[in-house]
Parts: structure tokens; C-alpha cells; sequence
């Protein structure tokens, strides 16, 4: 994760105070947050599951890559220091680095999730009544895949067409 904060070292840096909220759940997607220093709780419902210290960890990546609203809020549990990306499409885009972080801290994250979900499943794949659902929605949630992507870039933003080659010039490559 600390990659992710050597990446970020050009964003602004922002002080949040205890207690603030730093990406409020159902919020319309944002900027990505990285964690410089201090210490957050992560809600969902009004729920606290997690604390994260850890410099380099980051916030709002999911909405901003998904066009969602927030799944959870984040709060600073104590004075909290972020490096903010205010448009994360364009941060992640032009910092292959930060993307692949990124990327890998979600992949990470995911293996958790996939671990934990299949263990529940196997305790409860036997049981009856209601608790018998339990394994139908997690079948139904392990082999969810998400929106349909497009392919694009910087370059080429549309992606997904047929592209025509200049008259003349590329013919001979």
C-alpha cells in the first residue's frame, strides 16, 4: 500500500478532524481517497466493520470505478490526513502504477470476501428451512460478474468500434 501513497504524493493532501465523514454512504461517486495518516472507520448501515490505519489504504475507489453510489461510509477516528484525487478516472488512468495498486488491493479484498462466502456456504449447504437459502443467494452472489466494460482509453475514449486506417499512410506496415 505504500506504493500507493508514493504515487500519490502530487494530490493535495487534506486534514479531516474525528469524527468527520469522508465519503458518506449513497453519496454519488467522488474522488479517490488515499490515506496519508491517522486512522478510519468503515459503516455500512450504521454498522462499523472495519478500521484502517494503514498509510496508503484507499477509499472511494469502488464507486468511482463503478459510476455507483458510495457502499459504505468512512469516518476519521482521530485527526486523518488523505491524499484526494478528485477525478479518480483520470488519476488511475494516467498512473498505470496506482491503477495496478489499485487494482490488486480490490483483487485482495475480493479473495477475502470469496474465502468467507464459501465457508459460509459449506456450514450451511446442508441446513433446511430458511437457512437453506443462504446457499442459493450465495451461489447467486459468488457468480455475479458486474456491468458489461467497453474497451477504450485515453486515446481512443469510445473504444468498442471498427477504426478506420488513414488513407495511404499505414498501408505499407
Amino acid at each position: 500500500m505504500t506504493d500507493l501513497l508514493a504515487l500519490s504524493a502530487d494530490l493535495p493532501l487534506v486534514t479531516v478532524a474525528d469524527g468527520a465523514v469522508l465519503i458518506e454512504e449513497g453519496a454519488a461517486p467522488g474522488g479517490l481517497l488515499v490515506l496519508s495518516a491517522g486512522g478510519v472507520v468503515v459503516e455500512h448501515d450504521g454498522v462499523a466493520f472495519a478500521r484502517i490505519d494503514t498509510p496508503g489504504a484507499v477509499f472511494g475507489e469502488m464507486s468511482a470505478v463503478l459510476g455507483r453510489p458510495a457502499s459504505a461510509t468512512v469516518r476519521a477516528a482521530g485527526e486523518v490526513q488523505v491524499r484526494v484525487a478528485e477525478d479518480a478516472t483520470a488519476f488511475l488512468t494516467d498512473n498505470p502504477g496506482a491503477a495496478l495498486t489499485v487494482l490488486r488491493t480490490t483483487a485482495s479484498r475480493l479473495d477475502g470476501m470469496t474465502r468467507y462466502l464459501v465457508d459460509v456456504k459449506r456450514q450451511f449447504s446442508d441446513a433446511g428451512g430458511h437457512l437453506g437459502l443462504v446457499d442459493q443467494i450465495l451461489d447467486t452472489l459468488l457468480h455475479h460478474q458486474g456491468p458489461v466494460t467497453t474497451t477504450g482509453s485515453a486515446r481512443d475514449p469510445e473504444g468498442d468500434h471498427a477504426h478506420e486506417e488513414p488513407s495511404g499512410e499505414a498501408e505499407g506496415l
